[in-house]
């Protein structure tokens, strides 16, 4: 039997996957959890990668797996004598990767973990015997939170359910799960569609729903091009049976919509902040509405909840209400209850460094949104705290910021610039902004960073004003994570609150505040 056709076969977990020969890429969680699976089903696995966390090493060769650890900026021999039939790669793995090149090159079939899972996705079948259900869900910003809405709703709705993916949980660590589920509701980063997209039919997903939240320009150092990063998420689409969810406020997302191949009989159904149409979800006079998963929708409207509630429970951000619709919307074409949905809405609470409200003080509210890493969620959260003083900058991923800073970034109050390329920020405050007082923040000690920024912040500052931590930026060039950058942010201002200094306020920017 040929490769290839054997690879046809491999479509279950009890396909006959015996020293199939494969390649991991990457030894993080993820690529921990594809040898794990790949060594319980019998397979032969060689681990490749430039580092790896103690534990992890330790536990491969208890699990059957062996590693090979170096640099990976060419083919290594050990890969080329392995000989592998199929190589499943982290989604760090860019397409311009010498490994990624070498195996596409060379024939040998190439997943990603998540293809892996849905081949094995039958592992623990619900009682009727099928697979579970997937959700899809996917977008430059809101998937994390959409993803937990999304899982949320359908546990309320009675439904066992599970939240996975890029979110944090490996899809296959979910498939394993001996309690089994109804639904996964996986995110999926543009990384993972990437690897998707070169799936033959038998590797294809079949997902119940999907929706692309938005898009706008990201990743483009991975993914080369723009078009490039836009046709990886309009791969969310494919193949899905019942409900392609898209957002009629951006209209990428239509687009993808009407070019997809989907099942005969799948629905295209809009949300947005304006008034529902027929198989839309919207608002109506401060009421979310349903007015695509009931028999009249014509003439008629399920109400869900309200914008006043959503209020009370921290949760009427513009950008995070899309998120509850998109989440309605997929929990509906499950058929969960709209009381089921009002219900787990007012217990549902948005993770750390996700507009959070870190401290009010003085009259001054202090906002954390470290995971906006890209120009477009930092939008997002400058409409929310319009006339903020604005802490901006990072690692921008090959992204140019001049569009954000020329539409909403030029009504912050001012603008603390941090990170390693903070002169193409300020270059574009003084093109497109020049009215907005920038005052820049050096490098310096990672730890002494947020001390500045919230020493200077608090000198801008007018009373009942906002400092709103947005940075359009990844972390990595002075911080370990989005989540540390938060949390060194809260660290100063809570150290700021507690040493009870005063608002000393600056009149002049100082284009360059050194530490």
């Amino acid at each position: 039997m040929s490769t290839e056709t054997r690879l046809a076969t491999l479509t279950s977990w009890n396909s006959d996957w015996s020293d199939l020969r494969v390649a991991v890429l990457g030894l993080s969680m993820t690529g921990f959890s594809v040898a794990d699976t790949l060594t319980e089903l019998g397979a032969d696995v060689l681990v490749l990668a430039e580092s790896a966390e103690e534990e992890y090493a330790r536990l491969l060769p208890v699990i059957g797996a062996r590693l090979e650890l170096g640099p990976l900026d060419q083919v290594p021999e050990a890969l080329m004598e392995f000989a592998p039939e199929v190589v499943i790669a982290s989604p760090g793995f860019a397409p311009s990767h010498p490994v990624i090149r070498w195996a596409q090159e060379s024939g040998i079939a190439l997943w990603g973990d998540v293809e892996l899972a849905w081949r094995v996705r039958d592992k623990v079948p619900r009682p009727d015997g099928t697979p579970a259900d997937w959700v899809l869900i996917t977008g430059t910003n809101g998937k994390t939170t959409t993803t937990q809405l999304t899982a949320s709703l359908l546990v309320e709705g009675g439904l066992r359910a599970a939240p996975c993916g890029n979110i944090g949980v490996p899809v296959l660590d979910a498939v394993r799960d001996p309690a089994g589920f109804d639904a996964l509701v996986v995110e999926l980063s543009s990384h993972q569609l990437w690897y998707l997209g070169l799936s033959q039919a038998e590797g294809e997903l079949y997902p119940h729903a999907s929706v692309c939240l938005n898009l706008a320009d990201d990743h483009l150092v991975w993914h080369g091009t723009a078009q490039a990063y836009r046709d990886a998420k309009a791969l969310v689409y494919r193949n899905t049976r019942v409900a392609c969810v898209y957002n009629k406020a951006d209209e990428a997302t239509r687009i993808m919509v009407e070019e997809a191949e989907v099942v005969d009989g799948a629905r295209a159904i809009g949300f947005d902040l304006g008034i529902p149409g027929p198989s839309d979800i919207g608002v109506v006079e401060g009421l979310i509405v349903d007015r695509a998963f009931l028999d009249d929708r014509a003439r008629s409207a399920l109400e869900i909840t309200t914008v006043a509630d959503l209020q009370e429970a921290g949760l009427a951000a513009p950008h995070i209400v899309q998120n509850i619709l998109a989440a309605s919307a997929l929990a509906r074409s499950l058929g969960v209850e709209p009381e089921a949905i009002h219900s787990a809405l007012q217990s549902f609470r948005l993770d750390e460094h996700r507009i959070q409200i870190i401290a009010r003080h003085r009259g001054v509210t202090w906002v954390d949104d470290s995971k906006a890493t890209n120009p477009h969620a930092a939008a997002s959260s400058l409409r929310a705290y319009p006339g903020a003083v604005w802490v901006v900058g990072g690692d921008l991923k090959g992204v140019d910021i001049a569009d954000l800073v020329a539409t909403v970034g030029a009504t912050a109050r001012a603008a603390v610039v941090i990170g390693v390329e903070r002169a193409a920020v300020v270059a574009a405050f003084e093109r497109h902004a020049p009215q907005v007082p920038v005052f820049e923040v050096d490098a310096g000690e990672t730890g002494q960073v947020m001390s500045r920024v919230v020493e200077i912040a608090a000198g801008i500052v007018e009373d009942e004003g906002t400092v709103l931590l947005a940075p359009a930026a990844a972390s990595f060039d002075q911080f370990s994570s989005y989540a540390d950058r938060g949390h060194r942010f809260a660290e100063a201002v809570q150290d700021w609150i507690d040493r009870g200094l005063s608002l000393i306020h600056i009149s002049e920017p100082t284009r360059q505040a050194e530490i």
